[in-house]
């Protein structure tokens, strides 16, 4: 397994050995222990999975009080994965990184506590699991609109095509009105 830290050091793309035969494969996508030496951790207290169709855009969402970490995952289909640092105090406040996650690259994102999170489904459909290092506690939960100038996410989006967003996620709040991390 292969830790890589992206342009926010602290959000790591993940890429795991995968042991390939006429059969299938197998990958190890979690174990406590290669995570808590790369420096990534937390114990996964909560497992979800969701299955979205082509231009589902969910997020960006995250905890002010019980924040999670999310260990991230596409089993089927391909998403832009994004992350948004929330934490004033860090040097990349307000910044931005996207990855793309698909049933075939296998990859993986570390998203640690302190982040907003989101993604956009890009093919015609995909099957999208994340480990959380908290509960989802709805009374805590923000979101920041996913089309936020201020945060400028660039959602790979054909010219004219919008994306389908939740009435939620749709009337989300800016990100300069947003609650942050210390």
């Amino acid at each position: 397994m292969r830790f890589e830290p992206t342009k926010i050091p602290e959000v790591v793309l993940i890429h795991p050995d995968v042991f390939e035969d006429p059969r299938g494969y197998f990958l190890e996508s979690w174990q406590a222990r290669k995570f808590s030496e790369a420096g990534l951790g937390g114990e996964i207290v909560q497992a979800n999975h969701s299955h979205s169709l082509r231009y589902v855009l969910r997020g960006l969402h995250y905890q002010i009080r019980q924040p999670q970490g999310k260990l991230i995952r596409v089993v089927a289909g391909e998403v832009f994965d994004v992350a948004v640092d929330m934490r004033r105090s860090s040097a990349t406040f307000g910044c931005w990184v996207g990855v793309l996650l698909s049933g075939e690259n296998h990859h993986m994102l570390w998203v640690p506590p302190g982040f907003a999170h989101g993604f956009l489904v890009l093919s015609e459909a995909a099957d999208f699991l994340y480990y959380c290092t908290d509960l989802w506690a709805p009374m805590y939960e923000r979101a920041i609109v996913w089309n936020d100038p201020d945060v400028g996410v660039t959602w790979p989006l054909p010219p004219g095509e919008a994306p389908l967003v939740s009435a939620k996620d749709a009337t989300a709040g800016r990100f300069r009105e947003a609650e942050y991390f210390p």
